[in-house]
């Protein structure tokens, strides 16, 4: 008999970023989008679309980067593996961490959850160990989630937001 995940069969709540900066940014994350919703997994909300430099080397394609909330009954393991096989169906390679892609979409919150775990050789940390310093991913989740804080800091976003060490505005730009 097969032992259960206690996540398994439950509403999981979820936030995810996606961000496309290769090809027709827009078109890449409304596919992922489609591909994520199934039977398992339910978009409840999608913020606006925002264009922003490529971080950390701005002389790459600029990005086009969503937070979307989803509800979903897979596992933690479950969920990435999936997301990363839509990752992969859309075209992006494996290249160097931050490199440009054609889709990235990370798991930034689960469950309100610190989650360490290992993925075919590929650690996953939720939450996000770097989403509290970039507002491509902070103002996004903000626009769906005014009330959320941080899993572990417990700050609220709009305090996450003030302290964020990529403070240029300028940078990003709702489209």
């Amino acid at each position: 008999m097969k032992k259960q995940d206690i996540l398994e069969n439950q509403a999981n709540e979820v936030y995810l970023g996606l961000g496309s900066n290769l090809g027709s940014k827009i078109n890449n994350i409304n596919k992922a989008l489609y591909l994520i919703t199934d039977k398992n997994t339910r978009i409840i909300k999608i913020s606006s679309y925002y264009q922003t430099l490529s971080w950390p080397n701005k002389k790459f394609p600029k990005y086009i980067n969503i937070v979307i909330k989803i509800i979903t009954n897979l596992n933690p393991t479950s969920l990435f593996i999936k997301l990363k096989s839509i990752e992969k169906d859309l075209g992006r390679l494996k290249n160097p961490r931050n490199y440009p892609r054609v889709c990235d979409i990370d798991i930034l919150d689960f469950n309100q959850k610190r989650i360490n775990l290992y993925v075919d050789d590929e650690k996953l940390l939720i939450p996000h160990p770097r989403m509290f310093n970039r507002l491509f991913v902070l103002l996004p989740l903000f626009e769906i989630a005014k009330n959320w804080k941080h899993p572990i800091s417990r700050k609220k976003i709009d305090i996450l937001i003030t302290n964020a060490i990529d403070k240029d505005l300028t940078t990003i730009k709702l489209i």
